[in-house]
């Protein structure tokens, strides 16, 4: 049960005992990428209900390459004998090339040293990532040792790995060190041990360290993570000689946000996972971080050209599905069912040049940057508007539905929904328009027309035609005059007709092309309702829109009896 007074078992955490007045990084905007490192092959791999085997390991190396990282943990070797064989793979197969670093992780044990070292001997490059916990909790509970002892181990271990790597000349060796749960452990110990290990290790502007600042347990907001990155930042013996590196967590949820403001407060690399795999709640999001940069108009080095693929790839080998919300990835991220949504996007999709700057409203990237297609930017669901419903019928079938019909047709849409509960798809919204607009055959049927003589020869342009209908079972031809075609047509059926507005447009090109035609009218006394009709000819297409508008009224109860002026055939 949730206690009342939680400050009475919960400490909140602070690292500084006085506010950390000096930071800069809040007005620093983010312009060029960090380096990337990603751990999915180590930390994300060791947090998965089963661990994944060599040959998906084999699988999520080759996409982390064709995105393009060129820092990859590859595994924990002294840990498990398939992470030994699995470097080892890589390796002895020349499957890394030649701009790629793998790196492998170990704690600060000489046999765990050695073996590690073992493992990663004869790559062109290969980095050995040595940690050991430093916080007061691990120190009290985890170790009982003081800070000279645990400074000890990191310094004894780093000695180590450079006795340990110069068996295995061959290889040009890079050295990393993580003070680990350094998001909980006191700044000015951290900053000890971290520069112990940078003079033990010789760091040099030529032979950097990389050092490592995790927040293994996400422990406080973002602002004072990024305070502590800063202060360590300027306060580093060989700043220059060391490359800074961030590894959030995802405990408090606010990971991206923690990397972020790390880099700003001047870190230069960050360690990730695709998706934001890894213990617990995770490591931080790397997909998330990189779009959060291009769509700031900075490109972050990685490909995500192809997300759906990137993502198949992640769920294969992790076994774990990406949310259908995940920022940028997710199946619906792209998605709007709410009405208002829908006629921002629709408006935006529709005025966005290829060549300019994206506006699209709600849509803070572009789909297709990343291989997304547009067809399902807008789905209908009981809170969808006119703006998707026309949008799907634009986008899959060539309408462009006047606004009032928009509207008219999205209460049947409404309707249907209101009744299922359920989405309607982009095919099921075409049956239900078809249903409604042009399967409206009854009473009213068109047969055929004949236009008599030529109109433009006539004074005053007028129309004259002849028309076949099919009228409770019986074929009927009646005869009009107008002066336009539609008028003719009206005048032909005797009918308290009035027409109110119609739109025409041609759907696809060349040979196929046919036309569609709205017309909106009134019968007698009635309130307006539209009609449709799609046919090659376009006058054929607009009587068809004039009987499905007539059909509706009837069907709705509107009193539509046959002028005795019509002649039987």
């Amino acid at each position: 049960m949730m206690l009342a007074n939680p400050i009475q078992k919960y400490k909140p955490f602070v690292p500084f005992d006085r506010d950390f007045s000096e930071r800069t990084w809040p007005s620093r905007r983010i312009t060029t990428p960090p380096i990337w490192m990603s751990t999915d092959l180590r930390d994300g791999n060791q947090s998965l209900i089963e661990p994944m085997s060599v040959e998906r390991k084999l699988r999520f190396f080759d996409q982390l390459l064709k995105i393009g990282f060129k820092e990859i943990e590859v595994g924990f070797p002294s840990a498990s004998q398939t992470d030994f064989d699995f470097v080892r793979r890589l390796i002895d197969e020349n499957r890394i090339p030649e701009d790629v670093t793998i790196i492998v992780l170990t704690q600060a044990r000489e046999d765990l040293i050695s073996r590690t070292v073992e493992a990663a001997a004869g790559a062109r490059q290969a980095i050995i990532h040595l940690y050991n916990a430093c916080a007061p909790a691990f120190r009290k509970i985890v170790f009982n040792m003081s800070r000279d002892e645990i400074r000890n181990i990191a310094v004894t271990g780093t000695r180590l790995v450079k006795q340990h790597m110069a068996k295995y000349p061959q290889t040009r060796w890079g050295y990393q060190y993580s003070p680990e749960v350094f998001s909980t452990t006191e700044p000015d110990f951290a900053l000890d041990v971290s520069n112990a290990v940078a003079e033990e290790w010789d760091a040099t502007p030529e032979k950097k360290l990389i050092l490592n600042l995790p927040a293994t347990i996400e422990a406080t907001t973002p602002n004072l993570y990024a305070d502590q990155i800063e202060w360590m930042h300027r306060n580093l013996a060989r700043r220059d000689s060391i490359v800074l590196s961030v590894h959030p967590h995802n405990d408090r949820g606010t990971a991206v946000a923690a990397a972020e403001f790390a880099v700003m407060a001047g870190a230069d690399r960050i360690e990730g996972c695709l998706f934001g795999s890894g213990e617990r709640t995770g490591n931080v999001d790397l997909v998330t971080l990189a779009l959060n940069l291009y769509t700031q108009g900075v490109h972050p080095g990685l490909d995500f050209s192809d997300i759906d693929e990137v993502r198949r790839c992640a769920e294969y080998c992790n076994q774990l599905p990406v949310h259908p919300r995940h920022p940028y990835a997710g199946d619906l991220v792209f998605t709007a069912f709410s009405g208002s949504h829908q006629d921002a996007i629709k408006k935006g999709l529709s005025q966005q040049q290829a060549d300019a700057l994206w506006e699209v409203p709600y849509l803070p990237i572009d789909p297709a940057d990343l291989g997304r297609s547009y067809d399902a930017v807008i789905r209908v669901n009981s809170q969808s508007g006119k703006g998707g419903v026309s949008y799907l019928l634009e986008q899959e079938h060539g309408l462009v539905l006047p606004r009032r019909l928009q509207i008219e047709f999205s209460r049947a849409i409404q309707r249907v929904t209101d009744e299922t509960g359920r989405e309607v798809t982009a095919a099921s919204v075409h049956d239900i328009f078809q249903d409604e607009y042009l399967k409206q055959h009854a009473p009213w049927k068109l047969v055929r027309h004949r236009i008599v003589g030529d109109p433009s020869a006539a004074e005053g342009h007028t129309f004259s035609i002849e028309v076949d209908l099919e009228h409770d079972g019986q074929v009927r031809t009646v005869r009009g005059e107008g002066d336009g075609a539609i008028s003719a047509f009206v005048n032909a059926l005797g009918l308290p007709v009035r027409i109110m507005d119609y739109h025409e447009h041609a759907i696809g090109t060349g040979t196929d092309t046919r036309a569609a035609s709205y017309v909106e009218l009134r019968l007698g006394d009635s309130a307006t309702g539209f009609g449709v009709g799609i046919h090659r000819d376009i006058v054929t297409a607009s009587f068809q829109a004039v009987l499905s508008a007539v059909n509706r009224h009837v069907k709705a109860g509107v009193d539509a009896m046959p002028a005795e002026a019509a002649q039987s055939a």
